[in-house]
């Protein structure tokens, strides 16, 4: 008991209320604005971290990352630009409730979600670190590349247009990620001579290319401004205690399968959306709903990337080994102000351990009336008229992209990728799966390549592994699902004509 009053008074200190305040609105600003993630989100704040405590400087990096990974739904919902690659799973179904004149039901639905999966984060943390961690050691790179092959499956689950054409995006994606001389045998690929493309195609840029630039395209097209019924917004939080009880199971799935992936090195919030926004539709009993501005893929993805943000730090805290990149940030950090990250941190540190707990709590439970203020100063998007708005998106874009390498090159990436993201959608191909192979084509054929050399060629450690053994047959099953559903389907058109 005295380890929590002793970490109580550690979060009590001026400095680090005052840092989490301030490292709170930073996130939010910061995570509203396309093109600057999470992870720039926190990099940033490094610097100011070298004259904060301890404990203050790594409560900048909790409540900043946790409140820019909320406030990029909120450009995502009202403008289908997601803030961060996280909300880019689900932007399409949050900005289709937007166009139904639902803005304050979509963003409310993002903001209760994310406070509320960011708390079951935490208590994961704080339960399960050690067999979580233990889990997490398991892994190898047979597991990740079924891992990541898992994921690029979301592609025709989370398609609304055919799953043939989903597929096509994927691989286009896949070709994509191929560019850059970063792969396992340091080769260049599809350079074509320019210095530019050597470090490969940046996913953020893209990402804001075909979704922010083409829906600028897209303005520009059409005579009228979308039009939204409702244009003022109600009560944000209004009708979420409703959800929350008629949603248990996609909160409870969400939950899970966010602290499962954020446990995982290198995989993170992105991977935790994407996955848990499929499983939404794929175990729903109104699939055909999705896409169409449902709430109940909003629910899922939105308890699941800030369940994984607080996960994450398990392998970071026991082990130094970085969750995802934010947590590669934070242990930096950690090691600066004297917290080494490994098992003793919990028994020499505790009260440090514990005021990080408290930290993340205080960080969801704040999140909600401070991400109720920037709703509101965001909704005057939506009063503004469109020529004011298009041209601010757009350099918005540019400097965000620009911010991330400090080179013309992500510029020019985000322009080519709009105009790619809008000749994609008007021919029905979604760029939502498109991103996705772009996001996780890296990953699946570095542990591929990886895999090949450590077993010798052989592809028997792939299967006979128990986890990836699980993995395998969860990918299969995900491949097959579709022959099997036309088989079922017409086996019961058939019984019922042989009935009828």
């Amino acid at each position: 008991m005295n380890v929590y009053v002793e970490a109580f008074a550690l979060v009590m200190q001026k400095d680090v209320l005052l840092a989490i305040l301030l490292s709170a609105i930073y996130g939010l600003v910061v995570g509203s604005l396309p093109g600057l993630s999470a992870t720039m989100a926190t990099a940033l704040l490094v610097p100011v971290t070298f004259y904060l405590s301890p404990i203050a400087a790594v409560a900048t990096i909790i409540t900043a990352s946790a409140m820019a990974i909320f406030s990029g739904d909120i450009p995502g919902a009202l403008l289908r630009i997601p803030g961060t690659p996280a909300s880019a799973a689900y932007t399409d179904e949050a900005y289709a409730m937007t166009r139904k004149g639902q803005p304050e039901l979509a963003l409310g639905i993002g903001l209760w979600f994310s406070a509320l999966g960011g708390i079951a984060g935490t208590l994961s943390l704080m339960l399960l670190a050690p067999p979580l961690a233990e889990i997490a050691l398991s892994f190898s790179t047979y597991e990740y590349f079924w891992l990541a092959f898992l994921g690029l499956m979301c592609a025709t689950l989370v398609a609304r247009s055919s799953p043939v054409k989903a597929i096509v995006s994927m691989l286009l994606g896949l070709l994509v990620a191929c560019v850059g001389i970063e792969n396992p045998a340091g080769t260049p690929r599809f350079t074509f001579g320019s210095t530019d493309l050597l470090g490969g195609i940046e996913p953020i840029p893209a990402l804001v290319g075909v979704f922010a630039v083409s829906e600028v395209m897209r303005a520009m097209m059409t005579a009228e401004p979308p039009k939204l019924p409702h244009r003022r917004f109600g009560s944000i939080l209004r009708g979420q205690l409703e959800l929350t009880k008629k949603y248990v199971a996609p909160q409870v799935r969400g939950n899970i399968v966010g602290i499962i992936i954020g446990v995982l090195p290198g995989a993170g919030a992105d991977m935790a959306a994407w996955v848990s926004y499929s499983m939404s539709k794929r175990f729903s009993k109104t699939p055909e709903k999705f896409g169409t501005g449902h709430p109940e893929g909003l629910i899922e993805a939105g308890a699941s990337n800030n369940a994984s943000l607080a996960s994450g730090w398990v392998p970071s805290l026991l082990f130094g080994i970085p969750g995802d990149t934010i947590t590669a940030i934070a242990i930096g950090v950690l090691y600066m102000k004297g917290l080494n990250p490994g098992p003793t941190l919990f028994t020499e540190r505790a009260s440090s351990m514990y005021a990080l707990y408290i930290i993340f709590i205080l960080a969801n439970i704040i999140m909600i009336p401070l991400g109720i203020i920037m709703i509101r100063i965001a909704s005057k998007v939506l009063r503004a008229p469109r020529s004011a708005i298009m041209p601010v998106i757009v350099l918005l874009c540019a400097v965000g992209s620009f911010a991330i390498g400090n080179n013309l090159f992500a510029v020019l990436t985000v322009a080519a990728f709009g105009v790619f993201g809008f000749v994609m959608e008007r021919n029905g191909y979604p760029v939502a799966a498109m991103v996705l192979g772009i996001v996780m084509g890296t990953m699946v054929e570095q542990s591929f390549v990886t895999s090949l050399i450590k077993s010798d060629g052989s592809i028997w450690p792939f299967f006979s592994r128990p986890i990836a053994s699980i993995l395998a047959a969860m990918t299969i099953a995900a491949l097959l699902w579709p022959v099997f559903a036309s088989l079922l389907g017409w086996w019961r058109r058939s019984q019922a004509q042989a009935s009828g």
